[in-house]
């Protein structure tokens, strides 16, 4: 796959090494990454680029582009600016969005209702089966599982969503195609092919302590809900708890013995008002309303970018043309996101977001990243 002059542009002002900041202002201003580049570096300095990257995106380096630029032209590996139509609707509700961010995998997939499962590395055995029941019991309900592809909590909760053929997202503190740790590359691999991986880190990018607790922003703002399962009084998932709070995402926790250190800090967010759950269930019933609310939000978005005229209503499948083209689309064979868009002519976010207001109508089954007509 070739590499657009969009694409191209994004990279040399993401390597500028901007704040994510000023380059949201600058691509809001101008709409896209190569019309910002053409404003010249006046017009970047009004934006809040500092001297040194207005100087490193007129003369970028090549060298430090080029793994960027190799890992684009690979399938299914995607990067996502911050005008893009595709860029994640909840990340962009959070005090400190990323400005880009580079999926492999199916991008389309940050789009759907998703749980954050986060927990200690050094979990007890107990606590990564409660992971992964809460995993496996929660996609099959219809949540995505995003983590961070840690060792303990994180990997367990992956693991047992891909098992359960269910939707896992991997949300990383290196560059997508650098697993931390080394051990869970197949791992890594497995999410990039069945789900998604997700970083605001060029490829290449080792491991750095403060890459995590800026990671864990990006985790808990793709997601409706986090849910922390063991962690100690100093861990990074009370971090990712208390970012999600800070957005005004829900948080639950488990309790645990007071004898495990684990539990401690779980047994803190419960104190300080996360809601303690006991069963996968409970967590649904929290979720629920949120998960009506974002179809209403995202299908009342795109409508307007449509100019229909119901933008903010649950209409019926009748009325909104592009309901129209995508059941005409649907058959009772699954059927891929591709195809779907080549049959309705809809753009991919635009299908996903309407497959999602299906679904929970019962309309849609998916499995596997195809969808199909429910026989009623």
């Amino acid at each position: 796959m070739t590499v657009d002059s969009e694409h191209e542009a994004l990279l040399r002002l993401l390597h500028s090494g901007a704040a994510a900041s000023a380059l949201r202002r600058l691509l809001d201003t101008h709409g896209n990454a190569v019309a910002a580049l053409g404003a010249g570096p006046r017009d970047w300095a009004s934006h809040g680029l500092r001297p040194e990257a207005c100087n490193a995106i007129r003369k970028p380096d090549g060298e430090a582009l080029a793994p960027s630029l190799r890992w684009l032209e690979a399938p299914n590996h995607h990067l996502l600016g911050w005008g893009s139509s595709a860029y994640p609707p909840l990340l962009r509700r959070i005090a400190s969005p990323p400005a880009l961010l580079f999926v492999a995998g199916d991008p389309t997939l940050l789009w759907r209702p998703m749980l954050a499962i986060v927990g200690s590395r050094a979990a007890t055995t107990g606590g990564c089966a409660h992971a992964a029941r809460f995993a496996r019991e929660l996609a099959a309900a219809g949540l995505a599982i995003a983590s961070g592809l840690a060792a303990g909590i994180d990997a367990a909760a992956h693991v047992a969503t891909l098992a359960a053929s269910g939707v896992t997202v991997a949300v990383l503190g290196t560059g997508p195609d650098v697993a931390y740790p080394a051990r869970h590359r197949a791992l890594l691999a497995q999410i990039a092919a069945e789900g998604a991986v997700v970083s605001e880190y060029p490829p290449g990018t080792q491991p750095l302590r403060p890459h995590f607790p800026s990671r864990n922003r990006i985790l808990a703002g793709l997601s409706l809900g986090t849910l922390v399962v063991e962690a100690a009084l100093q861990s990074g998932a009370l971090i990712t708890a208390r970012q999600a709070a800070d957005a005004g995402r829900e948080v639950f926790a488990l309790p645990g013995s007071i004898l495990n250190p684990m539990a401690r800090g779980c047994h803190r967010l419960i104190r300080e008002g996360a809601a303690l759950v006991e069963t996968p269930g409970e967590i649904v019933d929290a979720l629920a309303p949120l998960v009506l609310d974002l179809m209403r939000a995202l299908r009342g978005e795109l409508e307007a970018d449509a100019a229909t005229p119901q933008a903010h209503a649950l209409a019926p499948l009748e009325e909104p043309p592009g309901y129209n083209r995508l059941w005409d689309a649907l058959g009772h064979d699954p059927t891929g996101m591709d195809e779907l868009a080549d049959r309705s002519g809809l753009t991919v976010a635009e299908l996903s977001s309407m497959l999602l207001a299906l679904e929970l109508e019962g309309r849609v089954a998916s499995a596997h990243g195809r969808y199909s007509r429910v026989s009623r």
